[in-house]
């Protein structure tokens, strides 16, 4: 049965088209329509894609990492460019835009006929589990999507700001248009509010979206926007869910990877794909200031970085136990989130709890001291510092540059080849990543201003 869905899903989304042409090739007439839940749910349990398809081009345009001269003049064209936010950042299909909006084109063929295949009452959950996890899949992707390709969200801008095109459909002739920002955030806490009403709290299999799932998302959808009240008010409903931290003393430093696929922390497993060079830990140099950020008590030093034996480092501690880098949600960003709403809400105790309530499950044994601090300013930037350590190579440091800079924190990304400097100064044009030219041409679309 899954190879016959494959089949029927070989009309790989590639997001953005003209009324004539969404894909290369359109689908065969006489496949197979999904005719049971389980048939939806088996397209939606399709991890491969489901829980592995996203851009990482943000992770790769952000500072976490550098390249040495000659293995970034090593890479194809693509790779080299993405290292240095240059426009030319694209292969053929599939590239980041088209399994991007592959995950959203499933979501859109279990939508579309999920009230169409028969059952009764007893499969009401089964159902509603189906459709509450297509739904939490579109607005996921969109947000990633949001994440690369869009401005960092002003709400005085908003309205104007160019959005994503918002595939709420399976048919390939319906042209794309570019959405406004604020349509594209509204569809993504629309999807996510109505996916909390019917998900269950605790799925079969974490790889299965959730309403734990669903609050984190939207604690992140918010915080992304600055709205921080809705943030903490959607981290602590996560939170209330699932608070389990994983206590960094029980794992083996020296192991390949750590920390195990599923470990305690892990509300919704999702990772990112290989599409790139760059981010390989063959080749990516973790950032030498970040390194050099954790303590020596720190148990993150080792669980998350292997020494070169030169003075450089490589990440090891994706929450997926490979070399895939994980992007899901998990219940030590939440903690992070809500300390920092708290504390831009003025709450500094509430914050440093959540704070301190980390770390503790951070450090060696014996050697946990809780953090202090005297001022509103003074614990967001030690709340901010810890979110910068804790959540490396999560796919979500290029929204914080965004964000962050957008309230003034004037951070600068600067990568150096050969002895000449390429900058990213805050609040650039480029940090809207371009869409693919194939896309552009196609559709008609406007390309993002810089690219």
């Amino acid at each position: 049965m899954k190879q016959v869905f494959l089949i029927i899903l070989l009309c790989t989304a590639i997001g953005a088209s003209s009324c004539k042409k969404f894909l290369d090739a359109k689908p065969d007439k006489k496949l197979v329509i999904p005719s049971s839940i389980a048939d939806l749910q088996a397209l939606l349990d399709d991890n491969y894609r489901m829980n592995g398809s996203c851009s990482n081009l943000g992770e790769i345009a952000a500072d976490n990492y550098y390249l040495p001269f000659s293995t970034w003049q090593s890479f194809d064209t693509w790779d080299r460019n993405a290292y240095i936010w240059l426009p030319e950042m694209y292969t053929a299909v599939p590239n980041d835009w088209s399994i991007t909006y592959d995950m959203i084109y499933y979501a859109n063929v279990v939508l579309e006929n999920i009230e169409k295949v028969p059952h009764g009452i007893q499969e009401l959950d089964a159902l509603n589990n189906a459709k509450g996890s297509a739904l939490l899949f579109r607005a996921k992707s969109f947000l990633e999507a949001a994440f690369t390709w869009c401005k960092a969200y002003d709400s005085s801008t908003a309205m104007t700001d160019l959005g994503l095109p918002l595939r709420l459909s399976s048919d390939f002739n319906q042209p794309s248009v570019r959405s406004s920002l604020q349509n594209t955030y509204d569809q993504i806490v629309g999807d996510l509010l109505e996916s909390i009403k019917i998900l269950p709290v605790k799925p079969v299999n974490v790889m299965r979206p959730s309403k734990p799932a669903a609050y984190g998302l939207l604690a992140r959808v918010y915080l992304s926007m600055g709205e921080f009240y809705k943030s903490l008010l959607y981290s602590d409903s996560c939170l209330q869910l699932f608070n389990t931290l994983l206590d960094y003393n029980t794992l083996d430093s020296n192991s390949g990877y750590p920390i195990s696929r599923f470990k305690e922390e892990d509300i919704m497993h999702s990772r990112m794909p290989n599409l790139h060079l760059n981010l390989a830990n063959s080749y990516a140099l973790v950032d030498t200031v970040l390194y050099k950020s954790y303590a020596e008590n720190d148990l993150r030093k080792t669980i998350f970085f292997r020494s070169n034996g030169d003075g450089t480092f490589r990440f090891k501690g994706s929450y997926d136990g490979t070399s895939n880098l994980f992007n899901g949600v998990a219940s030590d960003e939440m903690y992070l989130i809500r300390a920092e709403c708290l504390a831009r809400a003025g709450k500094l105790p509430e914050a440093l709890t959540d704070l301190n309530t980390l770390l503790k499950n951070r450090l060696m044994s014996g050697t946990f001291i809780p953090v202090s601090a005297d001022s509103r300013e003074e614990t967001i930037e030690l709340i901010l510092n810890e979110r910068r350590k804790e959540l490396i190579f999560r796919n979500l440091r290029w929204m914080d540059l965004k964000r962050l800079n957008k309230e003034g924190a004037n951070i600068t990304v600067t990568r150096i080849l050969d002895n000449v400097k390429h900058v990213l100064t805050p609040n650039d044009n480029r940090y809207a990543l371009p869409l693919p030219p194939d896309v552009i041409n196609l559709s008609g679309m406007q390309q993002n201003p810089g690219n």
